[in-house]
This record gives C-alpha cells, structure tokens and sequence, in this order.
C-alpha cells in the first residue's frame, strides 16, 4: 500500500490503479496495434481520454478536504471513462481495432465506470 505519513493515498484506491493499468494498455494499444492513419487522429483522442481518468482521480483526491470539489473531479473521471468508450466503438466501428480488444475494452471501462460512479456515491453519501 501506498501511505505516506500513515494517511491514504490515491495510490490506494482501486479506481486508480485500474484507472492506470488501463490507460497504459490503450497506449500502447494504440502505438502498436492501430492503423498509422489513426496514430494521431482517434490514436491521440483515445489516449488523453482513458489518461484522464486517473489524472482526475489524482487531482480530485488532492482535493479531498473540499467534498464538492472532490465529487466534481470524480464526476470528471466517469465521464472521461464514458468519452475512453466511445472511442472504442469509433475504432471498432472503422475496423481500426479487432473484436478481441473491443471486447476486452468495453468490458474493462465498464468495470472502471461502475466503480467510480459507486466510489463517487460513497463520497457523496459520506
């Protein structure tokens, strides 16, 4: 666990670090695996969608005294989860990426949007 002085960290948190782990695959997804035509045009989109994510579960955490600002950043993150989604379905929908990793995707920022939309709740009902 991440702590330092004995105090949590956002490094702690569950939506963090799938936030992360997701967003370093759809990087290097999208370098490896997407047509060259897409590297800069959904490629570029795509990446600052799902890194996002995490920036604002990061950035909300730091805000955490302030329980509005930190709903706020959290509510920032489910929707950049949401925009990370439909970027999927362009890439799939243009054949940019393969059934397997649509798949795979959709399941995984599914997962990472009910966790925060339920993770956002109990900072609300908190």
């Amino acid at each position: 666990m991440a702590r330092t002085n004995g105090r949590q960290s956002y490094e702690d948190l569950d939506i963090y670090k799938m936030a992360l782990k997701l967003a370093v695959e759809v990087h290097k997804v999208s370098l490896d695996e997407f047509p060259k035509f897409e590297m800069f045009e959904e490629g570029s989109q795509i990446r600052r969608s799902s890194k996002s994510i995490g920036a604002n579960i990061v950035e909300g955490f730091g805000r955490k005294k302030n329980k509005g600002e930190y709903v706020q950043f959290l509510t920032y993150a489910l929707a950049s989860c949401d925009e990370t989604k439909y970027h999927i379905e362009v890439l799939y929908g243009t054949d940019s990426l393969s059934k397997e990793k649509h798949v795979y995707l959709v399941e995984q920022y599914g997962e990472l949007g009910r966790k925060i939309y339920n993770f956002r709740k109990a900072v609300l009902d908190g």
